[in-house]
């Protein structure tokens, strides 16, 4: 793997067990027939949400799900490729999402699941399959894999519904929630890798204490995925000097919070909702020293840009036009005005949420660094980041 994992509390404790079947059970009791209340009820309680990046709460999920012929779908499919910790799952801990995966499965009658699995990361399609084949003795549920194309917009929730359906591996847009008609109209509880194995920490360990996974890069260049209890302070997460500096949060559909912001302030919604950030899929990135955000956001949204499924025109043409206009910004030949304009025009009104979530990343450009954009306007970027990205 190309990042370190450190040791948690509860999904990453006991690393040196290794992923087998036979030591995950001695922690983990083999999955029954749950019914589907209390199974919703425990996941309420511990006010479980969606580790994939919008937050939305499991229980609600599953219970709009809980119809005739439920789906159950694991989407492995990271997409953000600045996210290694489904993967970090996969790799060490394949049967926490299995077993996540089942209890829901059996709650909603459903006898098989889906694993939508990473055509960017073998080692983890690799891992899962094994997993599987350990599980196959004895057990009553089918479990059907799905390789998803590469791409930033690969594992959105419609994309993966298309792939499983056989048709191209893109969003399309949708008229109702998965959990109300998904696969082939069907109600489809799909949630993330992390999400289902939170739903079996929480089923046989209790839900305390409420952890999420972080994949932090440090400014050195190092990577690590980390359990972080929720309500921590942030000095669990990042070191006194990255505390100071800007913080990209949530990833490429994140926002960046000012230096310092993170400093008093605990993993937690409520204190990033004062931000305007959340955590989205785990995703903590320090700007490192000597490196200008006007350029890396510039950097980070033409990438984007370039993720288009082109299925709809806020992302087909829009955002080219806003990587453009961001350049354009960081070369000092527009003020933002142009910038706004387009996050406005893009927003609300994509397929899928990836135009939101580049406009998003951009208004936090605007919103935090006044003075490095003022510079730019003036040519006098102190970071050497005026010339053209080529």
């Amino acid at each position: 793997m190309s990042f370190s994992v450190a040791e948690g509390p509860r999904l990453l404790a006991h690393l040196d067990e290794g992923p087998g079947l036979d030591r995950h059970r001695l922690a983990h009791a083999a999955p029954g027939v749950v019914p589907l209340e209390r199974l919703a009820s425990a996941a309420e309680a511990a006010d479980l949400r969606g580790r994939g990046g919008a937050g939305f709460p499991f229980a609600v999920k599953l219970r709009t799900a809980a119809r005739r012929g439920a789906v159950v779908v694991v989407n492995l499919s990271e997409g953000e490729p600045a996210s290694h910790k489904d993967e970090a799952l996969a790799m060490l801990r394949p049967h926490l999402i299995l077993d996540g995966a089942a209890l829901a499965a059996r709650a909603l009658g459903s006898r098989r699941v889906h694993l939508v699995l990473p055509g960017d990361r073998p080692h983890v399609s690799e891992r899962i399959h094994e997993a599987v084949a350990e599980r196959r003795a004895g057990e009553r549920l089918q479990w059907r894999t799905h390789v998803a194309d590469e791409g930033f917009v690969s594992g959105q929730a419609r994309a993966v519904i298309e792939l499983m359906s056989g048709r191209a591996n893109r969003p399309v847009t949708a008229w109702a929630p998965e959990a109300v008609s998904g696969f082939h109209g069907r109600p489809t509880l799909l949630s993330n890798a992390e999400t289902y194995a939170q739903l079996c920490s929480i089923w046989s360990q209790g839900p305390d204490p409420a952890t999420m996974l972080v994949t932090r890069h440090s400014e050195t260049g190092a990577t690590t995925v980390l359990e972080v209890e929720l309500g921590a302070p942030w000095s669990a997460v990042l070191s006194p000097d990255e505390l100071r500096r800007p913080v990209l949060v949530g990833g490429y559909h994140g926002v960046w919070v000012p230096a310092g912001a993170l400093a008093d302030r605990r993993v937690a919604a409520e204190d990033l909702a004062e931000l305007g950030a959340r955590l989205g899929a785990g995703v903590v990135m320090p700007l490192p020293a000597g490196v200008c955000p006007v350029d890396r956001t510039a950097r980070i949204v033409s990438y984007l840009a370039a993720q288009s499924a082109g299925r709809c025109g806020p992302c087909r043409n829009g955002l080219p036009s806003l990587a453009h206009a961001v350049d354009q910004v960081r070369r000092g030949i527009d003020n933002g005005e142009r910038v706004q304009e387009l996050c406005g025009l893009v927003s609300g009104r994509g397929a899928c949420a990836h135009p939101d979530g580049t406009a998003r990343l951009v208004r936090s450009l605007l919103r935090w660094f006044g003075d490095e954009l003022h510079l730019h306007q003036r040519q006098e970027c102190g970071h050497g980041a005026l010339a053209p990205t080529g």
